[in-house]
């Protein structure tokens, strides 16, 4: 049983090469779980590698809106290798997919984006996964698309998920929550007050933590290369901004997490 979770990392990246015995003490010394995430198929396979190897990973499969080179997921139902990936029982979810326009130019590249983005849901869906949605500058967008496709109650759908790096207002989480998803939030929350509103006033059976490893590690880590164990600082600054009980809500976030890949 973790102590803690860490539902989004990339620890499929070369950045943990040169010390990944000493990456994996730390997680197991922490007792910290996660979700070695994909952005395209080589390194989803990698996620997938590493949670056959390791009982602390799980994989999450997918292409990112703008980080693959590839206009459209080919074939995803059973083409080149990703029918094959999903059956593996530590594949939990599907992504990172969504929407990027800090990236990209929204009017030049809003269909390619939403085609791949729909494609990652119905293979989704059709393997009963949960998404990892990735938004940057696209939320109304990424709204506009479930809230008219997939409203909550609709007995066809049963879309799941949680929006990763979740960076928007209340209003915006509302919206979330409302269609059944989650909202995990990075070490950003360490040393930034722009979430606090969103925190204090989400319930607690609704948020995650993550680290977003490699990328912004929380304090007393900011500057350095993120990992996993890191999480136990996210999970602590998210009990004193909703002023409750650390073990407590280290406790939720942990079942938050299961619920999720069980």
């Amino acid at each position: 049983m973790p102590k803690y979770f860490d539902i989004h990392s990339h620890l499929n990246f070369g950045d943990y090469d040169k010390d990944w015995d000493e990456v994996i003490g730390r997680m197991r010394e922490t007792g910290t779980y996660t979700i070695v995430v994909g952005t395209d198929y080589e390194s989803s396979k990698r996620a997938v590698e590493l949670a056959e190897r390791y009982p602390e990973i799980y994989a999450c499969i997918g292409i990112h809106p703008v980080d693959s080179p590839l206009p459209t997921l080919p074939l995803i139902r059973g083409g080149q290798g990703w029918g094959e990936l999903v059956k593996h029982p530590k594949v939990v979810a599907i992504g990172e997919c969504g929407m990027d326009f800090f990236h990209q130019d929204k009017e030049r590249d809003f269909e390619r984006q939403k085609k791949l983005f729909l494609e990652q849901i119905d293979f989704a869906l059709a393997h009963d996964k949960p998404i990892m949605i990735h938004a940057r500058d696209a939320y109304p967008e990424i709204l506009e698309i479930l809230e008219t496709e997939f409203p909550l109650g609709n007995s066809v759908s049963k879309l799941r998920g949680n929006v990763h790096f979740f960076a928007g207002d209340l209003v915006t989480a509302k919206r979330f929550l409302k269609l059944g998803f989650t909202l995990s939030f990075t070490g950003v929350i360490t040393f930034a007050r722009n979430y606090d509103e969103v925190i204090r006033s989400v319930p607690l059976e609704s948020i995650m933590v993550e680290t977003d490893a490699p990328y912004v590690a929380p304090v007393p880590y900011r500057g350095k290369r993120n990992e996993p164990s890191y999480v136990v600082e996210v999970a602590k600054k998210l009990a004193e901004i909703r002023g409750e009980d650390p073990e407590r809500v280290r406790a939720a976030l942990v079942s938050n997490a299961l619920s999720m890949i069980m």
